[in-house]
């Protein structure tokens, strides 16, 4: 058996020494064996050019021999004992003679430390050059400005009806769309399908990055194997995120794996959804790659053999493939991880934001301006804003209620069973019970069980800087990095107390109540979320709120006594788009009141339950053999040969006559015979 090819090739040659070349083609046969028993199918896997440095010299023999530039290797598939061959194949059939003999190849299952790749020149593993890296035996999909090679995209409609034609066409639009660092899902009812098949010579694995904020969207990532049967695996149906990018992982089996990420949306209020978002597929288990992937735009590898590379720092940039990243001049600026440095503009009143210290000894607080972060502007360039002088002191207001003064003017809370209304902490009265809870309305300090943190609305990842800022009667949000980035404030609750006429009454499912009087200044099209999570799971958008809001009050009523967490997230525009163009544009909370919180304070004392158990109460109680007088709150003692009822211990008339044959003991508790 035997393949027969001729080409024709463009050559010079002459003398050493002479400065006069003549062209002359060289007409180049061979003939291929294929040795017997030898398989056919070929595993294409191409490796890296070599250098050029090989071309014929010159007045060599006229019968050419192969040089690297001119082939690669290839290994054949694998045969059923787990072998298979390495042979040469030319970059184009027929271009050259003396191709190497095949020769044993390594075996099937053979790979290389990630940071490698498989020489196949010497079917070694060699470490990867500085600028680019390997999983060893995987593959990363980390570019998304174009679906990549081998993926697929799917679109269907949700509706079992197949007689609804024009449902049908209206989906096939809705797709998984490339943008740039990560793969964005459908947003409508439709059902969008990213879908990659891959064979493995090895178990391995798949792991991804995935964002997913909006429970509005049913979000599932399954594997089928060879016989098309879904790994039977509770964990397909993904969970939603709570802080920015998760990471996902799921083992793989040898052979072929099909990957499914599957999304369908569901409107609610006829809102649009917020898409799915999926970055670094990475996948193991190809047995070997033969060779090192280039470091993306942004990113760099310092050493050999990387098997990743990192992000640039801000204010540096670097191309594709690169070492190291470069500084930006000193006039302009970058993020974290970018490609390029952008012109810095002259610094506005945009760029800058204003806080208040918190209390000192004299009871007094200090209005401070800060640029915002990160500083992207120039106050030396023509036309910058200088930042207005800070330190311009005032009074701190009061402490919240349930909270008192110390003498170094800081807040703290009232013991349980006292209220207070901001300064000095009361007992609660007889027969009634500190109504626990949370009322936010001064703003110092950002309170304890409050945090606050900026989201990208560009790659949503967290930023560790802060989103809301006190400014004594309310809290407003900052400026963040750009304009499209979510400012986020979370107030966490571990559980509830309800008041025991609440407990007793069976139809009344209200456990507590959650009231914040806001509003919204914007000129664009802002948003403000308001969200809420149980017992850790992820925030459910539960109101959102567009553009200008005049001072209003809203209130949400919880119904399950659990660890609750709620969230307030602000964006000033939705446009894909960085800069600081409206941060005028702001959300301010004036005050946050939460009822029957577990742990929390009260700023006024309420009736108890008339029969209310001592078992678990928060009544404050008068002493043995004491009624409570309704109207002043006081505790009287039961007269003479009276006993006090048991759990009512309301009015004269809690007050029982002793029977024939018996008195009271001195504290009115207990009869005894004489």
């Amino acid at each position: 058996m035997y393949e027969k090819t001729q080409i024709g090739e463009e050559g010079e040659s002459g003398q050493a020494g002479t400065s006069s070349r003549k062209s002359r083609r060289v007409l180049l046969q061979r003939v291929v064996s294929v040795r017997p028993g030898m398989p056919v199918g070929l595993l294409s896997v191409r490796v890296s050019r070599p250098e050029t440095g090989d071309a014929l010299a010159p007045g060599s023999n006229s019968q050419a021999v192969a040089v690297m530039s001119e082939y690669h290797y290839e290994y054949t598939a694998c045969d059923s004992t787990g072998s298979r061959w390495r042979v040469a194949v030319p970059h184009t059939p027929g271009l050259c003679t003396s191709l190497p003999d095949p020769v044993k190849g390594t075996e099937c299952s053979f790979s290389c430390n990630a940071g490698e790749f498989l020489d196949m020149k010497d079917q070694s593993c060699k470490p990867c050059a500085e600028g680019r890296y390997s999983l060893g035996t995987g593959i990363r999909f980390d570019e998304w400005d174009e679906l990549p090679h081998g993926f697929a995209s799917l679109s269907a409609n949700m509706e079992m009806d197949e007689s609804s034609a024009e449902s049908t066409e209206n989906c096939t639009l809705s797709k998984w769309v490339p943008r740039g660092d990560y793969i964005a899902s459908n947003t409508d009812e439709c059902t969008a399908t990213l879908m990659y098949a891959v064979n493995l010579k090895q178990s391995g694995t798949v792991n991804f990055e995935y964002y997913y904020p909006d429970s509005s969207i049913i979000f599932e990532f399954f594997v089928q194997n060879d016989q098309c049967q879904p790994n039977a695996d509770d964990s397909r149906w993904m969970k939603t995120t709570e802080k920015g990018w998760e990471f996902h992982s799921v083992e793989l089996n040898r052979g072929n794996n099909v990957l499914y990420w599957r999304t369908t949306a569901f409107s609610v209020w006829s809102k649009v959804s917020k898409p799915v978002l999926v970055r670094n597929i990475a996948i193991t288990g190809v047995a070997y790659t033969s060779e090192c992937f280039p470091c993306k735009p942004g990113t760099y590898a310092a050493k050999q053999g990387s098997s990743f590379c990192k992000l640039c720092p801000a204010n540096s940039y670097s191309n594709k493939g690169e070492t190291s990243c470069h500084p930006c001049d000193p006039d302009k600026y970058s993020e974290k991880g970018s490609s390029s440095c952008k012109v810095r503009p002259a610094c506005t009143d945009k760029d800058y934001f204003y806080t208040h210290t918190a209390c000192d000894a004299n009871g007094e607080t200090q209005l401070m301006y800060k640029w915002a972060k990160p500083k992207i502007c120039g106050e030396d360039l023509e036309g910058a804003v200088k930042l207005p002088a800070s330190g311009v002191k005032t009074r701190c207001p009061p402490c919240n209620p349930g909270f008192f003064k110390t003498n170094n003017s800081t807040c703290e809370p009232c013991p349980y069973g006292s209220y207070s209304n901001g300064s000095d902490c009361v007992h609660c009265p007889a027969g009634t019970e500190p109504a626990v809870g949370f009322e936010y309305k001064w703003w110092n300090t950002l309170p304890a069980n409050m945090e606050t943190t900026v989201l990208s609305g560009i790659n949503f990842e967290y930023k560790g800087l802060t989103g809301w800022e006190v400014a004594g009667d309310h809290i407003y949000t900052a400026v963040g990095a750009s304009d499209n980035d979510f400012m986020i404030l979370t107030l966490v609750v571990p559980g509830f107390r309800s008041p025991q006429s609440v407990m007793a009454d069976t139809e009344n499912k209200e456990v507590a109540r959650i009231t914040f009087i806001f509003e919204t200044i914007c000129s664009v099209n802002c948003e403000l979320y308001f969200m809420v999570g149980m017992n850790s799971r992820t925030n459910t958008p539960v109101e959102t709120w567009k553009g200008s809001k005049g001072k209003q009050s809203y209130t949400y009523t919880i119904e399950e006594n659990a660890t609750m967490s709620f969230t307030w997230a602000f964006q000033r525009t939705t446009l894909h788009e960085t800069g600081r163009k409206y941060t005028n544009d702001v959300a301010k909370i004036y005050s946050i009141n939460i009822t029957n919180v577990m742990d929390g304070v009260a700023s006024y004392c309420r009736p108890c339950a008339l029969e209310a158990s001592d078992i678990g109460s928060s009544c404050t109680s008068c002493p043995a053999g004491y009624y409570i007088d309704r109207d002043s709150g006081t505790c009287h003692s039961c007269p003479t040969n009276t006993i006090l009822k048991v759990h009512q211990p309301y009015g004269a008339q809690a007050c029982m006559s002793c029977g024939p044959g018996t008195k009271s003991n001195q504290v009115h508790a207990v009869l005894h015979a004489f």
